[in-house]
């Protein structure tokens, strides 16, 4: 019989296959602000893919669980460690390109998120892009092309001060700046959403000038695509 403790057996075995075989160069070099965990993302992401896959697997295969277990663990745990291997080398590229350029790069589970922060890309009140901040972009865009087998999701943010009409308007207004200027350097727009939010999630205080400086900026999102089945060197192998 395929008690649970065995199930769980087998699915740590099958997570830590997947997790030494999803090693790569760039695991010391992907870990987001705050410090190393000592685990790359591909090796937790595989694991917990591994467990998930197990459960799965042993639920299909009435027969022989021990069996369906490992197999469900080794596919599902290779998929997720596909796009973490993915995302850690996205991830280290992003890192090099927006050095000493004021955007800071996050690693957020599965998720990649570049601020920018307000007095880089646009002007008081304005939706134009800043001159200076066409270097950053160009390499964004580059970066984005190379990169493909994600989302793009471009959000914008303002300060609370003046109406909220208006700061809904105006960060809609510099989220579709920075969005059109990336498909116009060539990145796919089916690939890409905008959203304005206005003030709404500051990450600091509104009470002071400094607060408000750090809330003025524009967010983008790299993301899986949805429902997309991912290969051990992330490429997608199966749309939604």
């Amino acid at each position: 019989m395929f008690t649970m403790r065995r199930l769980i057996i087998v699915a740590t075995a099958a997570a830590l296959m997947t997790g030494c075989a999803g090693q790569n160069p760039y695991d010391n070099q992907g870990q987001a602000q705050g410090g190393s965990t000592g685990m790359s993302k591909t090796a937790k992401y595989g694991g917990l893919g591994a467990l998930a896959g197990a459960i799965a697997g042993a639920a299909i295969d009435h027969n022989n669980r021990g069996k369906g277990a490992l197999i469900g663990a080794a596919a599902v745990g290779a998929a997720a460690a596909g796009y973490g291997y993915y995302a850690d080398k996205q991830e280290a590229e992003l890192r090099a390109q927006m050095a000493n350029t004021g955007v800071e790069v996050q690693r957020q589970g599965d998720q990649i998120k570049l601020i920018m922060p307000g007095n880089i890309t646009f002007a008081t009140d304005s939706a134009n892009i800043a001159p200076s901040f066409y270097s950053p972009l160009n390499n964004l865009a580059n970066s984005f092309k190379q990169f493909n087998q994600n989302t793009i999701e471009v959000v914008g943010f303002t300060d609370s001060t003046g109406s909220r009409q208006h700061n809904m308007d105006l960060s809609q207004r510099r989220a579709q700046a920075v969005s059109s200027y990336l498909t116009s350097q060539g990145v796919d727009a089916s690939r890409v959403s905008v959203r304005g939010m206005g003030p709404d999630q500051p990450i600091a205080s509104n009470a002071d000038a400094n607060g408000r400086a750090q809330n003025r900026r524009v967010e983008v999102n790299l993301k899986p695509i949805p429902g997309a089945q991912y290969d051990q060197q992330g490429q997608v192998q199966q749309y939604p």
